[in-house]
């Protein structure tokens, strides 16, 4: 999307703002007030960092699967999914993805990675990843999750932004035309200093507890919706639901075989599964959740019981079959035709602005605006936790060694894994809570200043829904190879070593798939990114090499042919992941690239297969005190 349609916004009188009167600014500020003010109150008071990041494990599986779903869904899904089902050959395909790769992936996730991580008191997958491989890769994937959590949840902040920019046309508009930055911009701070706020009140114990408020508002503002469509129309739901069967509307399954092609059984069964593997297991946004839970057996009940989230998915689709029997009846026409033509994302967002009575349309936009906050808040929470793990805590023991002082409590896990979160909070431990909410105002403004740049890659994907879901495919493929490669390291004998260089390599592999791949910088990218890998291969291996070990030598000497091959491949993608397609309706080719539920299982094999091959043998003091 250029920047001069971002901007547009400002341009128009205003028809759609004028919809939303007082009466809905009352309900937008009375939900966020109450919402905030129950969280507040449920999330009870944070002392240590365990309160903070695991509300205490405390919290019961029914409120963590509400904030399971709340997030799975969020803004994104809410506000896309009617547009896929809305709009020209749109149908139910998409929900593929869910009722066949969520059930599959649900399973594997509750049986065997939450096993894994309750036989030690973590607070991330990726503690539970540097405790199997070492302390290298932990940080190794503490930056990918944070490189994954911010594409993708810029992303979901950049969707919701686009809609307050239209409501909040008026005082925005006057912000903007003074300083000179877009209203766009004015949406995401808004956006970012109420998430931040949630987040500093009450850490993770808040953000579930409102998470569980906006999954019913999700629920009333689908039926909302599709009361006021049928509220509108002489015919009733029967006519509606036969005029979309006709149209093919209902149309789930869909058999082709084509790496090109979103929603398809074979996408669903093999690409969608191992996504939502590594989503629900692996993605500290999803599995920070399962950690706040009382035990493993409410943790796994908390993983397969969000599998009926589908449902609101399956709402939102009615209400895209909804919005089509709709708009055939009363054509979009002035300032709504222009904003659907620019994109047609917003299709639902015009409906609610210019359709929903007085009242409930505040009730609905309050949700998406909540959820945009339920994203950026349970990001920033997990980034918060995960650079605190990765780096601030390893730095700050060493620190307090060298100058002679106690350690952090014993209630730390990353200090001291195998020990109980039972002890009473020290300053120590205030002292961390403090830093916490530091590092959630550092990534609150990045995410921020991410989001402002998102609409570039917006143009590249046919719709929002995969470009948020593309965006994390980026990482999520490299953070389920890192969890097998430590599920196995015993087994297999290894160490992380591999990984280390792997799984850059896996999101070079992924970047040169994406539909970026036809700019001469992805191909850049790609090329210098491999010659530094190998570059750093080779001084990391340098003095082996150089004393010509007669065991050591040879092994490295293959391994880095291996290293090579591996480059080889993904420089050989950034030229050759595109499709000549023919177009159905005009005849022609389009250009197509691999689609995006693919992402993560291409980038988990290229990382876990030469994560495997280029690891060195598993350090075995590390076995007494693993998993395996």
């Amino acid at each position: 999307m250029s920047l001069s349609i971002i901007l547009a916004v400002q341009e128009y009188p205003g028809e759609l703002a004028g919809h939303f009167t007082w009466i809905d600014w009352a309900v937008v500020f009375g939900y966020l007030f109450i919402t905030t003010l129950i969280g507040g109150i449920l999330a009870g008071k944070q002392s240590s960092i365990k309160d903070f990041f695991l509300g205490g494990r405390k919290l019961p599986w029914y409120a963590v699967t509400g904030s399971s779903i709340a997030t799975e869904i969020s803004a994104i899904t809410f506000v896309s999914v009617p547009f896929i089902v809305f709009q020209p050959g749109g149908n139910f395909t998409y929900l593929q993805l869910g009722l066949v790769g969520g059930l599959l992936a649900r399973f594997v996730v509750a049986y065997i990675l939450v096993p894994a991580y309750y036989r030690r008191e973590i607070y991330s997958p990726y503690d539970y990843m540097g405790n199997q491989l070492g302390p290298k890769v932990r940080s190794m994937t503490t930056a990918l999750f944070s490189l994954g959590g911010m594409l993708a949840q810029s992303s979901r902040v950049y969707l919701t932004a686009l809609i307050l920019a239209l409501v909040l046309h008026g005082p925005l508009g006057n912000l903007a035309e003074a300083t000179g930055v877009p209203v766009l911009a004015w949406a995401i701070v808004i956006i970012g200093v109420v998430s931040v706020g949630w987040t500093l009140m009450g850490g993770m114990a808040t953000v579930i507890w409102t998470d569980l408020i906006l999954f019913v508002v999700f629920v009333v503002g689908a039926l909302v919706a599709l009361g006021t469509i049928l509220h509108h129309l002489d015919e009733g739901l029967f006519t509606v639901l036969a005029a979309g069967w006709e149209a093919g509307k209902f149309e789930l399954w869909e058999f082709e075989l084509s790496l090109t092609m979103e929603f398809t059984i074979w996408t669903a069964a093999i690409a969608a599964t191992w996504g939502n593997i590594g989503a629900y297991g692996t993605d500290q946004l999803m599995t920070q959740r399962l950690f706040c839970c009382k035990s493993e057996r409410e943790a796994r009940w908390a993983v397969l019981a969000s599998y009926f989230g589908v449902i609101i998915t399956i709402l939102v689709s009615l209400v895209g079959v909804g919005l089509w029997y709709y708009y055939i009846q009363f054509p979009l026409e002035g300032e709504a035709l222009e904003l659907y033509e620019e994109r047609g994302d917003r299709i639902f967002p015009i409906f609610i602005l210019t359709v929903i009575p007085t009242g409930l349309t505040g009730l609905i936009i309050a949700g998406i605006f909540a959820a945009a906050i339920s994203s950026l808040d349970s990001i920033l929470a997990a980034l918060s936790q995960t650079t605190m793990s990765a780096f601030y805590l390893p730095w700050r023991e060493r620190k307090l060694k060298r100058e002679g002082k106690p350690l952090p409590s014993a209630g730390d896990p990353v200090t001291d894994p195998h020990a109980s979160l039972s002890e009473a909070p020290t300053a120590e431990d205030r002292r961390m809570v403090l830093v916490s909410r530091l590092f959630v105002i550092f990534w609150g403004v990045i995410l921020s200043v991410l989001a402002i740049g998102m609409h570039w890659a917006a143009d590249h994907f046919d719709h929002l829904l995969g470009l948020a879901l593309g965006m994390a495919g980026f990482v999520s493929g490299g953070l389920m190879a890192g969890f097998f490669l430590g599920f196995f390291s015993k087994r297999l004998n290894i160490d992380g070593t591999g990984f280390m260089f792997a799984a850059p390599l896996g999101v070079l592999t992924v970047l040169a798939i994406t539909p970026f791949n036809e700019y001469s910088w992805t191909a850049y990218t790609c090329l210098t990114g491999g010659i530094l890998l190998f570059l750093a291969w080779i001084v990391t291996h340098a003095w082996t090499i150089a004393q010509g070990f007669r065991i050591q030598a040879p092994r490295i000497l293959l391994q880095s042919f291996l290293l090579l091959a591996g480059i080889g491949v993904m420089l050989w993608l950034v030229h050759n992941a595109s499709f000549d397609v023919p177009n159905p309706e005009t005849g022609e080719m389009d250009r197509k690239t691999i689609a995006w539920p693919w992402f993560a299982p291409i980038g988990s094999a290229m990382t876990f297969i030469l994560g495997w091959l280029l690891a060195g043998r598993r350090d075995e003091e590390r076995d007494e005190g693993t998993d395996a």
